[in-house]
């Protein structure tokens, strides 16, 4: 009866998720339009797909509005106010480091110049060569060389260490231009792991990180990486950094959700069977994330990053319910894990809502019921 009962879930679960799913990290694809199972978003006053904000996780009103002001004009100025205002210790003069770095590099990828036109994130070259004193202006730019050279070339060749090579001088420029932001060696631990630097090279600019930010969650999930198995370290190096991070987060700290980010590095290639996303492992770190949200500040601008990820793990745990809590607090915005490794962030996004939404309402749910 057992094999029966087994065999009448995959058969459900092949009619149900097959359509949805892909190879890499099992994500799932957009479901056709027209297609009788997607959901529609308006009914729970969700985003329409066309309209979600793939650049940040969450809302920064004073964010959004510099750089439709940057990239409008194409003048610095107003971004190097913003930047020269955030406060040096808190995660969003991070976030936003690498809002303005980002919107350079896509706007160099869709106008790469020639004969005659000017290349796109002319703005942050002229913000760099006329404000040479200026911190943000440096920590950007290094931010945007290591996302360059992400996007355009391929670890361990020339090009690759090129560019690192220079935003890794272009870090130490911040650095001393801002002796207390962590910052500019919160940029360096991705340098770190594209050339591979030694541990004891890496121990050394993790002990600078946490003389300046400790509880740095950005700095944190930065580290995790490095820590990884397709990178420098294993499975179990990556797991014991962030369940010891976890272990001396301070009350309140979202520090606590690191373990699911390390779970999720870990994820298989292929995984179609929710059993896997319920069982201990994997449960034991949802529970210490969804922990880690319920005792966090609301303003706390590492929030939405955490959330975005549970939506992922609850919508694949079939936890429905808990899925649409999280989905309420962070909808309109896909800027974070586990979107952005989609070339369609907005597409991914509204998958899993939809799916969401339909186990959900399969469960009896509605939109007067919605969880708040």
């Amino acid at each position: 009866m057992a094999i029966l009962w087994l065999l009448m879930a995959l058969l459900m679960l092949s009619f149900v998720l097959l359509p949805f799913l892909r190879r890499r990290r099992g994500v799932i694809e957009q479901v056709p339009p027209g297609h009788p199972d997607a959901a529609d978003p308006a009914a729970y006053g969700f985003v329409r797909q066309e309209e979600l904000d793939v650049r940040m996780p969450g809302p920064d009103q004073d964010l959004l509005d510099v750089l439709e002001l940057v990239q409008r004009t194409r003048d610095y100025r107003a971004a190097s106010q913003l930047l020269a205002g955030t406060a040096i210790e808190g995660e969003p003069r991070w976030q936003r480091v690498q809002a303005f770095a980002g919107a350079a590099a896509l706007e160099l990828q869709q106008r790469p110049g020639g004969v005659h036109e000017t290349p796109g994130a002319q703005w942050l070259r002229v913000w760099r060569a006329e404000q040479p004193k200026d911190a943000g202006a440096a920590a950007v730019y290094a931010e945007f060389l290591v996302q360059q050279a992400w996007r355009t070339s391929t670890p361990g060749t020339d090009d690759f260490r090129i560019i690192m090579e220079e935003a890794r001088d272009a870090c130490g420029q911040a650095a001393l231009l801002a002796p207390g932001d962590p910052v500019p060696y919160v940029i360096e631990l991705s340098i770190a792991r594209g050339l591979a630097y030694p541990q004891a090279e890496f121990d050394q600019l993790w002990l600078k990180i946490l003389d300046r930010a400790p509880h740095h969650m950005g700095a944190h999930l930065a580290a995790l990486h490095y820590w990884c198995e397709k990178w420098h370290g294993s499975r179990e190096q990556a797991y014991a950094f962030a369940e010891a991070a976890a272990a001396r987060a301070p009350q309140g700290s979202l520090l606590a959700a690191l373990p699911l980010f390390a779970v999720f590095e870990h994820l298989p290639e292929v995984n179609l069977v929710a059993s896997f996303y319920q069982s201990e492992v994997v449960t034991r770190a949802m529970h210490g994330a969804l922990h880690a949200v319920h005792s966090a500040r609301p303003d706390d601008p590492m929030l939405a990053h955490v959330r975005h990820l549970l939506v992922f793990f609850l919508v694949r745990a079939e936890r429905w319910q808990e899925a649409m809590h999280q989905l309420i607090h962070v909808d309109g915005h896909v800027g974070a894990l586990p979107w952005t490794l989609s070339a369609d962030p907005a597409a991914e996004f509204a998958v899993y809502r939809a799916l969401a939404v339909a186990g959900y309402e399969a469960n009896g749910g509605s939109p007067a019921t919605l969880p708040g």
